[in-house]
């Protein structure tokens, strides 16, 4: 490095001698030498050149004496390292200096091998301070980019140790979910720009919180659309369960957030969730300038398809039997067998319910009309009717309904 040092002294030899001395260094580009007659120019000269390395000042000066430019130094945000010149024998002074952060002194007259080797001694100790600077600035910077994928914790752990485990790519078994705000497009176009930016940043900052509680992954925030993922990059055995309960607590606050806006004479719309595990190519695909974690896979655009088929339902939550089956005390109710795009194969979806919603009489009664369905018996019509008549909120009952005067048989259906 090229080190900058400021000298202060108001004695009219000194610049000379430390050109003559140093000359060598300077010609070589090892240190470049600067000059003030007393504080207050040194202080000046600092604000013109923050760049300056180091401060070799005396104690004895005009207008600013050394012990209270030391003082202005040390109340910097930028510490300058301060060698402190005083007369041989004036301990007081130079302890008094050592107390208020110098690095090292000097007695006069000056030796000036012993400033040579105090100033190399301190280009090391600036260097070392330079380094930890730059890593703790590194840190700093990798813990902005985790934070926007990880809970709080995970992020500060990964920032702190570089740990890569997870984070490069490769392939991993995950849960994805999905959401997605119905007429999000709409909304766009016709509310104030102020509103829609409070607007989505509440709502970002709210989903993402719950996220982080149940210590998922944010892969994705395009606009209102967010792709999260479990156990990755950690190991999550119970990935699942997390992704079921994570949906409930996404849909339940989404719901209260869309009626506090409502109230605002904002319609926000309905968030809809969708859920599927399977392997995907997960990890960092942001190369070295930007962190972009994230995941690819068929698995991931079968979550995305899910998402999409509640429209069609009427649902707010569909996850696949996979995740279902997986997911701890899973309660909920058979969806039937979608056909999504893109896919030749039907999946088995089912509605995630909360227990107050599972234990309800309706239920029973959806579960009776979906077996006569499967059953292909004519009786499930007038079941599902009945239930309509009974809860016409119950938009999964009236859709099977729909589809049944429509002279479509069995759970097997073509969603777009």
């Amino acid at each position: 490095m090229t080190a900058t040092i400021l000298f202060v002294d108001d004695e009219p030899d000194l610049e000379a001698l430390v050109l003559q001395k140093f000359r060598r260094q300077i010609r070589d580009g090892s240190v470049t030498i600067m000059f003030a007659r007393d504080g207050l120019e040194a202080l000046q000269s600092l604000e013109q050149n923050p760049h300056v390395d180091m401060v070799v000042s005396d104690i004895n000066m005009p207008r600013m004496d050394g012990l209270s430019l030391l003082a202005k130094l040390q109340e910097a945000e930028d510490k300058k390292s301060t060698i402190i010149v005083s007369a041989y024998g004036d301990m007081s002074n130079i302890r008094t200096a050592m107390n208020r952060g110098a690095f090292d002194f000097l007695t006069k007259p000056i030796d000036f091998a012993d400033l040579e080797m105090t100033i190399q001694k301190t280009i090391r100790h600036i260097e070392m301070l330079r380094e930890v600077r730059g890593r703790q600035a590194e840190a700093e910077r990798a813990h902005a980019a985790l934070s926007r994928h990880f809970s709080p914790e995970l992020a500060k752990r990964l920032a702190a140790s570089g740990e890569s485990e997870g984070i490069e790519v490769q392939w991993r078994d995950v849960a994805t979910i999905f959401t997605d705000i119905t007429g999000f497009t709409s909304l766009v176009e016709s509310a104030p720009p102020e509103t829609l930016g409070a607007l989505l940043n509440e709502y970002v900052s709210g989903m993402t919180e719950i996220v982080f509680a149940h210590e998922g992954t944010v892969a994705k925030i395009i606009g209102d659309a967010i792709q999260v993922l479990f156990n990755a990059p950690g190991d999550q055995p119970d990935y699942a369960t997390r992704a079921v309960a994570c949906a409930h607590d996404l849909d339940a606050w989404a719901e209260d957030f869309s009626a506090r806006w409502k109230v605002r004479g904002v319609n926000f719309g309905t968030t809809r969730v969708g859920i599927h595990a399977g392997p995907a190519l997960v990890g960092n695909f942001g190369g070295n300038r930007f962190f972009d974690y994230t995941a690819y896979g068929d698995s991931i655009n079968i979550a995305a398809r899910l998402e999409a088929a509640n429209k069609h339902l009427g649902t707010r939550i569909c996850v696949s039997a996979g995740i279902a089956e997986a997911a701890e005390n899973f309660r909920g109710r058979p969806v039937g067998e979608l056909m999504l795009r893109g896919r030749s194969e039907p999946l088995r979806a089912f509605e995630p319910l909360t227990p107050a919603q599972f234990a309800a009489p309706e239920t029973a009664l959806y579960s009776e009309a979906f077996a006569k369905m499967e059953a292909g018996d004519a009786a499930a019509m007038p079941a599902f009717a009945a239930l309509v008549g009974m809860h016409a909120g119950d938009s999964l009952a009236g859709f099977h309904l729909k589809r049944l005067l429509n002279g479509d048989k069995g759970i097997r259906m073509q969603l777009e």
